[in-house]
């Protein structure tokens, strides 16, 4: 089993009607990394909602003609999406649309939130009826609900955001804005810019900005609402200050690109201090320092520097392949694992190899990859983490459900280097997570099992799908 991603927005407004279609489709393709299960695009064309949604990769889903067939507008909005809560299928890509009195609006939502089923539970009381099972479509009721009482979408929002609880970065599109919403913990990252030709362009990270041309305004703020008209930027304050701000720790180790900066922290730079904190905790007599690809390179380097020991390319990725999640079964995650990785035998072979890596869950993989280091010759293997150990699961939208899936919750540190075959296991101390964020405002709760939210009683991702399957039952009964 590997970290799952949670998922990537991307909103932009034009001052003038444009082929604005094409620019969410170069930002979701650098928030890619985020969700490889499904992706959307919303245009607005005067109100007019057009859309296309459908699982797969954003090159997958939209090819040339799907995209030039696309309307010209002024806003939309797009989703790359792992869904945390809800199966995959086509029902849940996003972005979310809804048509009522107040008019349209389309969603999409980063994150999971800590409460959706009892929020569900009592719309569907009062009569709201379901086509997904995702939370996302919660947010967009309770929004739509909030609205016929409100004087503008983003007075809704505020007013909502009363009842949510959890993680939730939002792009939202009405007929005339494009809104943004961060949560007052700030779970999951959200930031802005403006490009030259004045759009105005939404992201979960500063990647996808810098893939359309737009320049870092700056992050937003947790518990803040921003208000897109084309011309200017209304900012909405009233939640920012509720909460201690919560940004998630794995966000730096491994979610996000290692070229964005989220909070004002270069995501290179936390992983590099990451494996320059594990030298110090972890040093061992070695001659090369590898580094996993993607986000255990970092790591590795930060390694070499603090330990002097030299680094080195050790394993290639097929950069053909997605990451390890995209398969369902374990049995084809092993199989990826093979096509994924190769090592460089000159590299490693007869040398005492510091392995570095972002994470161990249940091992499979870890496994894996230390075997083809040892196959490659190597003669030790230290196999050195940048993140802590995994022992609870987490509900604000990385995919860990249950504490029987972790490795870490059922064996010691010296037993798990046996398990997954390294001679030696190193793990970046809890404690140290601040040295490496930069700041001690995040959120740790999968490590330390300090969960800012009250922890939600049914945690398991297909759990409306299982509801809904419980009703029918009885129901025929």
């Amino acid at each position: 089993m590997s970290i799952h991603e949670e998922c990537g927005v991307f909103g932009v407004i034009s001052p003038n009607s444009c082929e604005i279609a094409n620019v969410v489709y170069y930002g979701l393709y650098a928030l890619q990394h985020r969700g490889q299960e499904s992706c959307g695009i919303v245009v607005n064309d005067d109100g007019i909602f057009a859309s296309h949604k459908d699982l797969g990769l954003v090159g997958e889903v939209f090819q040339p003609g799907i995209l030039s067939a696309m309307p010209n507008g002024k806003i939309a909005v797009g989703h790359v999406r792992y869904g945390t809560t809800g199966g995959t299928n086509r029902n849940n890509c996003q972005p979310i649309e809804v048509n009522h009195q107040k008019g349209r609006m389309a969603i999409a939502h980063n994150g999971n939130l800590s409460n959706a089923a009892e929020l569900r539970n009592r719309l569907e009381l009062s009569g709201a009826i379901f086509h997904t099972t995702s939370d996302t479509e919660t947010i967009a009721y309770i929004v739509t609900k909030e609205r016929l009482s409100s004087a503008s979408i983003e007075e809704a929002l505020s007013k909502a955001m009363n009842t949510l609880d959890g993680a939730y970065s939002l792009a939202l599109m009405s007929p005339q804005k494009l809104i943004c919403a961060r949560d007052p913990y700030g779970f999951r990252p959200l930031c802005y810019g403006k490009t030259d030709d004045g759009l105005y362009v939404v992201a979960s990270e500063t990647a996808a900005l810098k893939a359309v041309g737009a320049k870092l305004a700056r992050d937003v703020e947790p518990g803040e609402i921003l208000v897109f008209d084309g011309k200017q930027v209304v900012s909405r304050r009233e939640r920012c200050g509720e909460k201690k701000k919560r940004l998630c720790a794995f966000e730096y180790i491994y979610f996000a690109r290692p070229d964005s900066v989220i909070d004002g922290v270069s995501v290179h730079a936390a992983r590099f201090r990451a494996g320059q904190v594990l030298a110090k905790y972890h040093l061992v007599d070695a001659d090369v320092v590898i580094g996993v690809p993607d986000s255990g390179l970092d790591a590795a380097l930060g390694y070499s520097r603090e330990s002097g020991i030299p680094y080195s390319i050790g394993l290639i990725k097929n950069k053909y392949i997605g990451r390890t999640f995209i398969a369902p079964g374990q049995s084809s995650r092993m199989d990826q694992v093979k096509i994924k990785l190769s090592a460089i035998e000159e590299n490693v072979k007869g040398k005492r190899v510091v392995l570095v890596d972002d994470s161990i869950v249940r091992g499979t993989t870890s496994g894996r990859i230390v075997k083809l280091i040892r196959e490659a010759g190597a003669s030790e293997i230290h196999m050195r983490i940048s993140s802590p150990p995994f022992l609870h699961p987490c509900y604000y939208g990385t995919d860990i459900d249950s504490s029987e899936h972790l490795i870490a919750c059922k064996y010691t540190v010296d037993e798990i280097a046996k398990i997954i075959g390294a001679d030696t296991l190193g793990y970046l101390p809890v404690k140290e997570l601040a040295a490496m964020t930069g700041c001690n405002q995040y959120c740790s709760a999968c490590f330390d099992g300090c969960y800012p939210t009250p922890v939600p009683i049914d945690t398991r991702k297909d759990r409306f799908e299982q509801k809904l399957s419980a009703k029918s039952e009885t129901q025929e009964k």
